[in-house]
């Protein structure tokens, strides 16, 4: 099972790469039924999200994929939930036995945001993280 975490804050950018990364999973035939989305209001729930996951449904979780966007605006907050979230995911990524990717956006505008996440797959860091969870999941 491929467990992603999408956020719907910003969720014309997240639904785009909820778009990439679903395609670049089903490149590698990998079947809905074993594709688990959670919506999580912001980037911010993400860490609590894997938390419950390998805390209560890890042996059938494959890889995690994390999906959100943070764009920065005229405050501090930005920089506060980028590194909690951040962080949050890297220190859960290393006490697991379960590939968890991180592609949640860290932008300095929607611009980028968009850049990022759209219709071309060479440059959808959703259909890249995709990517990457195939490998990790094969590694393990």
């Amino acid at each position: 099972m491929i467990r992603i975490i999408k956020s719907n804050f910003n969720q014309k950018v997240v639904d785009g790469l909820l778009d990439g990364c679903l395609f670049a999973l089903k490149e590698k035939n990998i079947k809905d039924e074993n594709i688990n989305i959670s919506e999580v209001p912001g980037a911010f729930e993400i860490p609590f999200t894997i938390k419950n996951i390998l805390s209560n449904d890890s042996i059938s979780t494959q890889a995690i994929i994390t999906l959100g966007c943070v764009i920065k605006g005229e405050t501090d907050h930005y920089n506060f939930i980028s590194q909690a979230v951040t962080n949050s995911i890297m220190d859960l990524t290393l006490t697991s036995n379960i590939p968890i990717l991180f592609g949640v956006l860290t932008c300095q505008s929607a611009q980028l945001a968009y850049d990022r996440s759209g219709v071309d797959m060479k440059k959808n860091k959703g259909y890249e993280v995709g990517q990457a969870a195939i490998t990790m999941a094969k590694l393990i």
